[in-house]
């Protein structure tokens, strides 16, 4: 596991408005607060040693049979149980999420002959989507595909649905409450796949490995949808816009609500950009230096509320023009 994934604020005093994150701003959650707070028979026992009545739930919500679902703690959990389950050679396009190489390393390959492909789509740190096509090719190509679409409800863009992906026999899609509705805390996610797949799976589930509270908190979110994240992409359209205009600074095109940027001239850090943020105006942001396949000068930032980002682009403009003299 690597250091230093978003949302460190704990490793900062006083951060007033976290741009590490990738979770959209602005999430309210008194109503399952609330709900939660008035069930204490949810910490007081055991949770189902495998949720079967989420898991039941989101095979309805979607049109799938309650065997394609596997709930897991988290997304983070899901990769790590499909790499244990599937050691086969992989491939990992990048820069990406760094737990799935994290995960393969965890569990050697032992089925040579076997190839599975790993894409995050959305695309973490870039903001990238896959095509359709190019989705299709790669799942007629890989003896396996696995798609992790924690940020499907980050873009307007086309994302595959589970009804679609479980018909193929090879495609194993992850999802995550933690996204979609800004719940990092709970820790809840699920994996979606033709049943030939989530039985093998299924058999390297832990006991107990979903709190009770998840569970409770997952139903009461699917029969609650209007509490879904939704990100203000025409927002984060002109963050970039503002961003791009910094001289020295290039902000790559991103279809989501996050965005990586980058220092165009060899010297500048973005360890040094998040340290002068984080203790001259008390915002984070995400030093992306430890992507594979990116360099000491990128950096990641999700936008906020209009005011938020314009406090950001000057603080950024006030960073260069006293390194530049």
């Amino acid at each position: 596991m690597i250091k230093g994934h978003g949302d460190d604020a704990y490793q900062y005093p006083f951060i007033k408005t976290d741009f590490s994150s990738n979770i959209c701003s602005g999430m309210n959650h008194q109503l399952l607060m609330a709900y939660l707070a008035t069930h204490p028979e949810f910490i007081s026992h055991y949770p189902e040693p495998e949720a079967w009545t989420l898991e039941w739930m989101i095979a309805e919500k979607y049109g799938l049979l309650p065997e394609e679902v596997i709930v897991t703690n988290g997304a983070t959990d899901a990769i790590y149980l499909i790499a244990q389950a599937f050691p086969v050679h992989t491939d990992i396009p990048r820069p990406t999420f760094s737990e799935y190489e994290d995960a393969c390393r965890m569990f050697p390959r032992t089925a040579e002959k076997f190839r599975m492909l790993w894409l995050c789509n959305p695309n973490n740190p870039t903001g990238d989507v896959y095509d359709q096509s190019i989705i299709d090719k790669m799942a007629a190509t890989y003896n396996f595909v696995v798609i992790d679409q924690s940020y499907e409800c980050y873009t307007n863009h086309f994302i595959m649905p589970p009804h679609q992906a479980v018909r193929l026999e090879n495609v194993i899609q992850i999802h995550s409450f933690t996204k979609t509705y800004g719940i990092p805390g709970l820790r809840l996610g699920y994996i979606t796949a033709h049943s030939s797949l989530t039985n093998h799976i299924r058999q390297f589930l832990r006991p107990w490995s979903v709190s009770s509270l998840a569970i409770q908190a997952g139903k009461f979110l699917i029969c609650n949808d209007e509490q879904r994240c939704q990100p203000d992409l025409n927002e984060a359209l002109r963050l970039r816009e503002k961003l791009q205009e910094i001289d020295g600074i290039m902000t790559q095109e991103t279809k989501t609500n996050f965005m990586l940027c980058q220092f165009t001239e060899a010297g500048n850090k973005a360890a040094d950009l998040k340290d002068y943020l984080a203790q001259q105006h008390h915002l984070l942001i995400r030093d992306a230096s430890n992507f594979r396949g990116l360099t000491e000068r990128h950096f990641r930032v999700a936008a906020q509320r209009p005011e938020e980002n314009n406090e950001l682009v000057e603080a950024i403009y006030q960073y260069m023009r006293e390194k530049n003299g």
